[in-house]
């Protein structure tokens, strides 16, 4: 049970089960609660240079006090640093620092940070342990629950991962109040995409700002949903590729930008386009676009992209949820309702043009 009225549990039934744990003040408090799920052993704190000099102290000095002798790495912030080199550096650190089978990784940061981490405890001896400690809006909501770490490859987006689920997942919702808007903004994307995917009641809550009001529920709201949907569906083979709502489209915008757009920005501009597109075709229900629209538009959030169809459609084409002549794509067909569709990859330009505009 949680401590507090103010903080709150998510279980995940996966194999094997975790918490997530919602609520403020939980940074200087990790060590205690990581202690109930595992005995005190050696943690390399893994953090990117924007979060360390405002979080990392305070991450040690909570872990040390539960017992937990510390180490940490900390490597260049930004989608910039997703790749192998930097992988490397982490593997060889955790190697240097003679971690072993019964320690642990802590992923400090957003979402690049719980990707490296995760992918770095993975692979290190075959997979250790490793909990998430998100600070930013993206990774409390969406990445840090779920387990799927991944690098991006030259020839696109999380194109290298495995599948671990973390032991543990701490959501300190005071380090919210540091993120700049446009980092607080790109994690409202994926909410703001949870919420098409999950009802009108979790919608609704962004159409009336509660996001920015009350972000401890949205988040609450956000994980149970996927934490149903991980549950259900694990390693991706139905249901969770629903989580995708948007990334096709958001992912090509990134790979097209050099990697200069972030994340949730991409994202919000591929979901507008895909609602857009899923309209104009008569594949909805009801009209939803000018509300997702609406809605991106008053978080701060890009609806459109300057890149033309054409190079959308083949940044697409080397997306994982491609197979062989045809993809995978997202459809959403009201509020609460998306569903899967598989089409030929020769209709990709045609859809996507379906749904863009400057």
């Amino acid at each position: 049970m949680p401590d507090d009225q103010s903080t709150r549990e998510i279980r995940v039934n996966t194999s094997p089960a975790y918490t997530v744990t919602i609520g403020p003040g939980l940074l200087k408090d990790c060590g205690r609660r990581l202690r109930d799920i595992m005995p005190p052993c050696r943690m390399a704190v893994v953090t990117d240079s924007a979060v360390a000099p405002l979080y990392l102290d305070t991450a040690r000095q909570g872990l040390e006090a539960a017992g937990f002798a510390v180490c940490s790495h900390v490597f260049s912030a930004g989608e910039g640093s997703k790749h192998f080199k930097t992988l490397s550096e982490i593997l060889e650190f955790l190697a240097s620092e003679h971690l072993t089978r019964s320690d642990c990784v802590a992923a400090l940061g957003g979402g690049v940070v719980g990707d490296m981490a995760g992918f770095a405890a993975a692979c290190y001896l075959r997979g250790i342990r490793y909990v998430q400690l998100p600070t930013t809006l993206l990774a409390a909501v969406d990445s840090s629950v779920g387990g799927k770490t991944a690098i991006d490859l030259e020839a696109g987006k999380n194109l290298a991962g495995a599948f671990l689920q973390p032991a543990a997942v701490l959501c300190d919702t005071e380090c919210l109040k540091t993120l700049p808007p446009d980092v607080f903004a790109d994690g409202a994307a994926e909410a703001v995409k949870t919420g098409v995917l999950c009802d009108e009641s979790l919608f609704a809550l962004f159409e009336d700002g509660a996001l920015k009001a009350d972000p401890a529920e949205v988040i609450a709201r956000c994980v149970t949903y996927k934490a149903g949907v991980v549950e259900r569906d694990e390693k991706e083979q139905g249901e969770r590729k629903l989580l995708n709502l948007g990334h096709t489209v958001g992912h090509a915008i990134e790979k097209c930008s050099g990697y200069t757009i972030p994340h949730g920005h991409a994202v919000a501009a591929g979901l507008a386009i895909i609602s857009r597109s899923a309209e104009a075709l008569g594949m909805t229900e009801e009209p939803i676009a000018r509300r997702i629209c609406a809605c991106l538009t008053a978080l701060g959030l890009p609806v459109s992209t300057e890149f033309p169809p054409d190079l959308l459609k083949e940044a697409a084409l080397a997306d994982k949820k491609r197979a062989g002549d045809s993809i995978t794509l997202v459809i959403p067909k009201k509020i609460g309702r998306c569903t899967l569709e598989t089409v030929p990859v020769d209709s990709l330009l045609f859809t996507i043009r379906a749904g863009w505009r400057t």
